[in-house]
């Protein structure tokens, strides 16, 4: 378990990563169209870097959840339910301990995490090393690495992840906030074209119509957005949950 420093830079790995590489990956992952993508070249990036033989990234979600957004391989996958599952695990600690990177020598012999540690183990995994993924608004969770041999992660991979953890924070946040811009701006589009079929196919005025799709929307228990989508795809109001067609005022 090390403590992040103010200064990444420290070593000469880290400085020749930092000056060589990691503004090209940045551009990389500012470049991704989605969170998924985004989050396909960390660990990509992550696993050349690190000379890892896998990856994966916890992220944190409402109200504190913690889920598996994406991994490498299946083994990966399972060494971060198995985390979630029995509450203890370095990639865990990481999500929630935004100031600290955890590091697993060889999980045969750790004893941090003795549950995970031995589930891991029979996985083929023997070193871990966990970084956060963390803005300063937010924590988004956790970049992990995973290697078949034990002791195969020291202080200059420390280094080397901080880096790359930083950059990819930084993606991630911009990606989630572009794509809940994005929805935004499509569910807006959308509630307008349905407004305006609305509007040509029964005579009526915005505001009316626009109440027309709020009505149904409260009554059905039914999204905004999705019934505007179902007013695009049908060219009209669609049926309530009885069957009967509404009245469109």
């Amino acid at each position: 378990m090390t403590a992040l420093s103010d200064d990444p830079l420290r070593t000469g790995v880290a400085r020749d990563v930092a000056s060589m590489s990691v503004a090209d990956i940045a551009l990389e992952l500012h470049g991704a169209e989605d969170t998924a993508e985004t989050l396909e070249r960390v660990l990509d990036y992550s696993r050349a870097a690190l000379q890892s033989d896998g990856a994966g990234v916890l992220l944190i979600h409402a109200r504190g959840q913690l889920e598996a957004i994406a991994s490498t391989d299946e083994a990966v996958a399972l060494a971060h339910a198995l985390q979630v599952e029995l509450g203890e695990g370095p990639c865990l600690e990481a999500a929630v301990d935004p100031r600290t990177i955890y590091r697993v020598d060889d999980t045969t012999t750790d004893a941090q995490w003795p549950r995970w540690n031995a589930e891991v183990a029979t996985l083929g995994f023997r070193s871990v090393l966990a970084v956060p993924l963390v803005t300063e608004r937010r924590r988004y969770g956790s970049l992990n690495l995973y290697a078949h041999r034990p002791n195969a992660f020291d202080d200059e991979d420390e280094e080397v992840a901080t880096i790359l953890a930083r950059h990819a924070s930084v993606a991630v946040a911009a990606s989630h906030e572009i794509e809940g811009l994005r929805n935004a701006v499509d569910g807006r589009k959308t509630i307008g074209i349905a407004m305006g079929l609305l509007m040509a196919r029964y005579d009526l005025e915005a505001n009316t119509a626009f109440d027309v799709l709020r009505r149904y929307s409260q009554a059905n228990n039914v999204k905004l957005r999705d019934v505007a989508e179902q007013v695009v795809a049908d060219r009209q109001l669609p049926d309530t949950y009885d069957g009967r067609q509404p009245e469109p005022a």
